[in-house]
């Protein structure tokens, strides 16, 4: 006789990571599932992002992210909660863009003001933001100068994780230079040259 028991309901994580797979995004943006790091919770899910001024482009010379959802239901005690999500945004800039004293408070501030315009609660938050200035010589010297901001950050979330992924999302974008409601918007040229 089969068994007339209804099926199992998919867990909380399950339902998350559902919810995460099936957003839209931005179209100049492009979000792909990628491999989970392993070994920092018993369940996670990743996804990487690019910006790109055509759906053609293969690589991004304007920005990129990825977002790491974690889930451990022992609540580790530096998470205060079963959820964390980290991420990592960089972005080319105009060197002198790059060497702005103010360039990493304002990446972060990026983030939390993101995070704040979706409704996204969270606490426990952590993370870096570093620069990086940099100059070409010998057989490199054509690339000449370059910067990048790169910000790292974890956060423990509440309430719905959508929210949360539309803030990185924005984050990605704002690093950019593309900032919010900007959907639509051509990019002009190369603005910022990418570093190898």
């Amino acid at each position: 006789m089969a068994d007339q028991r209804p099926p199992a309901a998919p867990s909380s994580f399950e339902q998350a990571a559902d919810a995460v797979r099936s957003m839209s995004f931005r179209a100049d943006v492009t979000v792909r599932e990628i491999p989970a790091p392993q070994g920092l919770a018993p369940q996670s899910l990743a996804i990487a992002g690019d910006v790109r001024s055509s759906p053609d482009d293969v690589d991004s010379p304007y920005g990129t992210g990825r977002l790491v959802l974690l889930h451990d239901p022992q609540e580790p005690a530096s998470w205060n909660g079963p959820w964390r999500i980290v991420c990592f945004a960089q972005a080319p800039l105009e060197p002198e863009i790059g060497i702005d004293p103010l360039l990493a408070d304002v990446a972060w501030t990026w983030l939390t003001d993101a995070l704040s315009s979706r409704r996204a609660g969270f606490h426990s938050a952590s993370g870096t933001a570093t620069k990086t200035l940099s100059k070409g010589f010998g057989s490199l010297a054509a690339e000449g100068e370059g910067a990048q901001i790169e910000l790292r950050a974890s956060w423990s979330p509440e309430g719905a994780i959508a929210p949360h992924v539309e803030a990185w999302a924005e984050l990605v974008c704002m690093l950019a230079g593309l900032p919010p409601g900007s959907e639509g918007i051509a990019m002009l040229g190369s603005r910022r040259t990418p570093r190898g």
